[in-house]
């Protein structure tokens, strides 16, 4: 009997042999990138989202990845007694008849000891006219899922839970806010919990579920076989299930939420902050994503930032640079003396240690001050300095170019 099965490995693009945190890791990415509120109207990304979701239901949760990999398929309307004996036995074939003292083909519980077959539809044969629901592969089908449904039951409500996507919010901040540290006040557009089902996607009345009658479980029946599953309709309450008008089904809603998010001093542009658990809320039960907020920082006419250190042009006079000099400079906690070394050159760089930003990832550490000199000639406005500049000109007969002509 050929059964429907489905590559959760390569629907997520993980290999078998996948740690469960490279399968976390795999699902949030895709589930970012194929959400249907990154792609509104998208039926193609919609499914796709749906395909990964129903993937990493099952491959992160152990015991139905240990029956996937035994079966090659999982259903969640097998019932416990049945997916226990799943877990314990193997995917070995069988000669068609199982054992119900446990482990026929396949380690199915039911014993097909004495039944006869010819009741049920072969491959391009009719049923044989009993009263059923169909042959033996639409049996198997309702048992286990085979029979083409997406992740939701007959009654619309998902077969499990779905972990929530990651939110990513750029929040733009000012230099002196960035460097000094700030707290800011933001609100986030997210999927909560529906509060009128509480998540679950459905409202539940005492009434019984007209599926069942409030057993909480259907028998499936073919020819002489018969087989107890949890209720499609009602998913084993036994109590009569709608859907609630709120969230429709999806058991989250959009909320905006206010935050307050801290901003610590030294914090670079392009840094991520992590909220956990401040992402979309899960569907139907699932763990909520994060939340990372990325920090853009602003500009200061004065002062260049890059990393921990500032950059500072400072400009300083011929006599100066020459002859050396102590002068004052800004830096971002006030003045600072800088000594200019006898004959600094334009473009040369001065350093102040720890005269920087303070490091928002080690702390104790911080960044330096870059001063770089410009050299400004003053102006020879009247006969007296024009006769003194002539004077340091025969007294330095040095050609500053001479270097550059040997090498052309």
């Amino acid at each position: 009997m050929a059964t429907q099965t489905k590559d959760y490995y390569g629907t997520l693009g993980v290999k078998k042999n996948a740690s469960a945190e490279e399968i976390r890791k795999a699902f949030r990415k895709l589930a970012r990138k194929h959400h249907p509120d990154v792609n509104p109207g998208d039926k193609k990304a919609e499914e796709r989202f749906k395909e990964i979701s129903e993937g990493n239901d099952v491959l992160s949760d152990p015991k139905k990845r240990k029956i996937y990999d035994q079966l090659g398929f999982y259903s969640d309307n097998i019932d416990p007694a049945t997916a226990e004996a799943y877990a314990r036995g193997g995917a070995g074939g069988g000669s068609g008849r199982a054992s119900g003292a446990g482990g026929g083909a396949q380690g199915v519980p039911f014993d097909f000891g004495g039944f006869d077959f010819s009741d049920f539809s072969g491959a391009g044969g009719a049923s044989s006219g009993r009263t059923g629901t169909g042959g033996f592969r639409d049996i198997f089908s309702n048992i286990f899922g085979m029979g083409g449904r997406g992740p939701s039951n007959e009654a619309g409500f998902s077969s499990g839970p779905q972990a929530g996507t990651d939110l990513e919010y750029q929040v733009s901040v000012g230099f002196w806010q960035a460097i000094r540290g700030a707290e800011l006040r933001v609100n986030i557009s997210r999927q909560d919990i529906c509060t009128t089902c509480s998540g679950r996607g459905y409202q539940e009345s005492t009434a019984p579920c007209p599926e069942c009658g409030g057993k909480g479980q259907v028998t499936q029946t073919s020819g002489r076989m018969k087989f107890n599953v949890s209720c499609p309709r009602c998913g084993g309450s036994g109590h009569s299930r709608t859907v609630c008008n709120v969230c429709k089904g999806d058991g989250v809603v959009i909320r905006n939420e206010p935050l307050t998010i801290r901003i610590k001093p030294g914090t670079r542009d392009g840094q991520r902050i992590r909220l956990a658990a401040k992402g979309n809320a899960g569907f139907h039960g699932g763990p909520p994503g994060d939340l990372y907020i990325i920090i853009r920082t602003g500009d200061h006419p004065l002062f260049h930032r890059e990393g921990d250190d500032i950059h500072l042009t400072v400009p300083v006079v011929a006599p100066e640079a020459a002859l050396g000099a102590k002068i004052e400079v800004p830096t971002i906690d006030g003045r600072a003396q800088l000594k200019v070394p006898p004959g600094t050159q334009s473009g040369q760089k001065l350093r102040l240690r720890e005269k920087g930003v303070p490091s928002a990832t080690k702390e104790g550490a911080r960044g330096d001050l870059i001063v770089e000199i410009k050299i400004v000639v003053p102006e020879a406005r009247d006969l007296k300095v024009r006769e003194l500049w002539q004077q340091l000109q025969k007294m330095t007969p040095e050609d500053p170019r001479a270097e550059m002509w040997r090498l052309v």
